[in-house]
């Protein structure tokens, strides 16, 4: 018999001790085993809870230092670990433990009943390890917050989640177009940099007066089409179910840098608000502009933008109850006449999980960290790519924004 083998006969023998309330027996059978195979985690894993039924925590701890010596990502070491600190009274040092530990936990399924109750009880322990560190964290900002413009303080609440490992930093990554040098993780933008969006959501009332007249026609195909509208033979990913749905469609008052001038007639008022408002002018590009419309029980996937030179802009007009968006780690709720700026190059999502239809003033803006002679340039390098190629069409069947 090799030594792997006397090993591994030994450790079974020590597993059985335990079972029978041995533990001192178990743990000289384990010292045994480890003396013939010293690298084998599992021992050392049985030796830290022989230890700990003993009454020996520093010696368990100590067991569960060589188990992780050997492999730094073993779940069950990483928890027992946790488990002990929490015992020995150290909660703070328990909780930030259990977060490691709760990081490379497997799925829930895969757990036996035992490591489950332990998992529970570590996400109960690590949440208020949380929020304990949150409400201190908080105290120790406290005064320099209040002074804070609300920007700033929006940032910095977001630096604590993230500090917290309650968010992760998304970035910008936009479909064909990424400007460098621009803010890249800019969710929602602060509404101090947009002073016309005073103005816009004045003009809600008047803008609802007209969207009630077109959704008197809205089964209409010549006025709202599909959304998505990808032509055969493009990879669908995740548009695969709304392509050509009327499940989500467009009144367009501006699509592709091209206006509608039917619907910019039906909508007299709506579009001379939209001329006011500060959009690129890229030929075959932008402006985008619409009433966007989401139909009851729809969800739009988490996708992002096509270029992150522009920035969107929503007037919530028809919002039941129901509905949500998220961009990057943040999630809002529309509230009608309430408009909001937001950079759809960063990872974002819709649903209305109403029974009714929701609506918004959905429109392109400039990103406005944008020099006037860098979005002249922009724009000559977006049209000379299209001239260069023969003036294709727009191949991406979704103008962004949601």
């Amino acid at each position: 018999m090799d030594v792997d083998d006397q090993a591994r006969g030994l450790n079974a023998a020590a597993v059985r001790a335990m079972a029978a309330g041995q533990p001192a027996r178990a743990l000289a059978l384990l010292e045994e085993a480890l003396s013939f195979s010293p690298t084998q985690v599992p021992l050392w894993l049985n030796l830290a809870a022989a230890h700990r039924a003993l009454g020996e925590p520093l010696a368990a701890l100590a067991a569960l230092d060589r188990a992780l010596a050997l492999e730094p990502r073993a779940f069950m070491a990483l928890l027992m670990r946790a488990s002990l600190l929490d015992s020995m009274g150290h909660a703070r040092q328990a909780g930030a433990a259990y977060g490691t530990a709760l990081q490379l936990a497997p799925p829930d399924t895969a757990l036996d009943v035992p490591t489950a109750r332990a998992v529970t009880r570590a996400r109960e322990r690590h949440a208020q390890y949380l929020s304990e560190l949150d409400g201190f964290l908080k105290g120790e900002i406290d005064g320099d917050l209040r002074r804070c413009q609300s920007g700033e303080a929006r940032r910095m609440a977001r630096f604590v989640d993230m500090a917290l490992g309650r968010a992760k930093p998304y970035h910008q990554q936009p479909a064909q177009f990424f400007y460098p040098g621009l803010p890249a993780a800019i969710e929602f933008f602060d509404r101090a940099e947009f002073p016309w969006l005073t103005e816009l959501e004045a003009g809600t009332d008047a803008v609802r007066a007209e969207l009630s007249a077109v959704l008197r026609d809205e089964d209409d195909p010549s006025q709202f089409v599909p959304y998505i509208a990808y032509p055969d033979g493009l990879p669908l990913d995740q548009w695969a179910e709304l392509n050509h749905s009327p499940r989500w469609s467009a009144f367009h008052f501006m699509h592709y840098g091209r206006p509608h001038a039917e619907n910019r007639a039906r909508c007299p008022r709506t579009a001379a608000l939209l001329d006011t408002m500060p959009q690129p002018q890229v030929p075959g590009k932008s402006p985008a502009a619409m009433f966007s419309v989401l139909k009851p029980r729809t969800r739009i996937p988490a996708h992002t933008g096509v270029s992150n030179t522009r920035l969107v802009v929503h007037l919530p007009l028809v919002v039941p109850s129901g509905c949500g968006f998220r961009v990057g780690n943040e999630t809002r709720a529309w509230k009608v006449g309430e408009a909001w700026v937001f950079d759809d190059t960063i990872e974002h999502e819709a649903w209305n999980d109403s029974d009714q239809t929701r609506v918004i003033l959905l429109f392109d803006i400039w990103h406005p960290h944008l020099s006037a002679a860098e979005r002249e340039m922009i724009t000559q390098v977006m049209t000379g790519i299209d001239r260069f190629n023969g003036d294709l069409p727009p191949e991406d069947g979704a103008g962004g924004g949601l």
